[in-house]
């Protein structure tokens, strides 16, 4: 019997599923949702839903960091959750939840307010790039912004956070910030977490000027491709996006442009550089932009429709994101309560 019971057992832990790692995180709801953000974060995120513990989350309270009319914001957090869905995020997968729907996020920045030095928040560059010559009338929430975004990260216990370069040193201090807490009390109150940046698709350029990252922020509308743009406004981005006067088509660091162009080809048709080369060999920029426009076309015409059953039925969204909200609570809760009582608080 006792032979039987050890077998039983060793059957068991066999078939006992590896625990996977955690992987937090999220875009604010504001301006459009582009291209860039789509090749180099969702569709990784699709990709890998499935070998991750993943949780993602529409971050609305960085959004009023930054003056905002409210009926955008509010409805564009449910653009967004539409949009995710869309683009193939599973909820059998991952958690989609609203930030503001958890409020622990912004209990938790209180309380790590008081753990972080100025000096490190003096040292973050997208501080002084975001206020720019208004440093002194800017909100204080665009000063700690980095510590909110730590708490998002650290109050799901984050070992990946799948971000672009320019967000590396906000990583960093979320690091700093665990490994404090964590030394100060002698306890991992906190994971460790490490920033995930992918070197294909993790920065997409400017249409307009490929020295300067793709962003939804940018006031010219033909910098960028918005994944709700019609074919119409597609062909006509791509036929003005910048190049140069060369007409070889080719990967060249050194030519800005049409490598902008090429790398959005290549993670779209996922063919090496020197097939690419090949294929548009003898070939002017003509011919490949209109291949690149029907890719594109391709890539997003599933997703818009898509898009449009799920805009178009709000209930139903509405409870998507409530249960995704109280499916993460309880996970926020107890890192809080960690927290509190190492703190001494409550």
């Amino acid at each position: 019997m006792a032979i039987e019971a050890s077998q039983e057992t060793q059957s068991i832990e066999q078939v006992k599923a590896p625990v996977k790692k955690r992987v937090f995180s999220g875009i604010q709801p504001t301006g459009n949702i582009h291209l860039g953000n789509y090749l180099g974060a969702i569709r990784n995120w699709v990709e890998t839903q499935d070998q991750y513990d993943n949780i993602f989350c529409i971050v609305d309270l960085h959004a009023i960091t930054l003056p905002i009319d409210p009926k955008e914001l509010h409805f564009n957090t449910r653009k967004l959750a539409a949009l995710y869905l869309a683009c193939g995020l599973d909820l059998n997968s991952c958690k989609l939840f609203v930030q503001s729907h958890v409020h622990q996020h912004a209990e938790l920045q209180w309380i790590l307010n008081c753990f972080t030095p100025m000096g490190w928040l003096n040292r973050m560059t997208q501080f002084k790039t975001k206020a720019g010559e208004d440093m002194d009338s800017v909100g204080t929430g665009l000063y700690c912004y980095p510590i909110l975004m730590a708490c998002d990260i650290l109050l799901y216990q984050t070992h990946y956070v799948p971000v672009g370069d320019d967000q590396r040193q906000h990583v960093e201090l979320t690091r700093d910030l665990a490994q404090r807490v964590n030394s100060l009390y002698h306890k991992q109150i906190f994971t460790i977490p490490e920033a995930q940046i992918r070197s294909a698709g993790a920065r997409i350029m400017s249409l307009e000027d490929p020295t300067k990252k793709m962003s939804k922020s940018d006031p010219n509308p033909n910098a960028y491709i918005t994944l709700l743009d019609d074919p119409k406004t597609i062909k006509k981005k791509i036929g003005r996006a910048t190049t140069d006067s060369e007409r070889l088509v080719k990967f060249d660091p050194a030519r800005p442009g049409i490598t902008n162009l090429l790398s959005i080809y290549q993670i779209l048709t996922g063919q090496p550089e020197q097939e690419i080369e090949a294929e548009f060999e003898g070939k002017g920029y003509g011919d490949f932009k209109a291949a690149l426009t029907d890719r594109l076309v391709e890539t997003l015409s599933p997703i818009q429709q898509r898009y449009q059953e799920l805009i178009s039925d709000m209930p139903a969204l509405e409870d998507l994101l409530k249960q995704g909200a109280d499916d993460v609570r309880p996970i926020a809760e107890r890192t809080v309560q960690k927290m509190k009582q190492a703190a001494g608080l409550g």
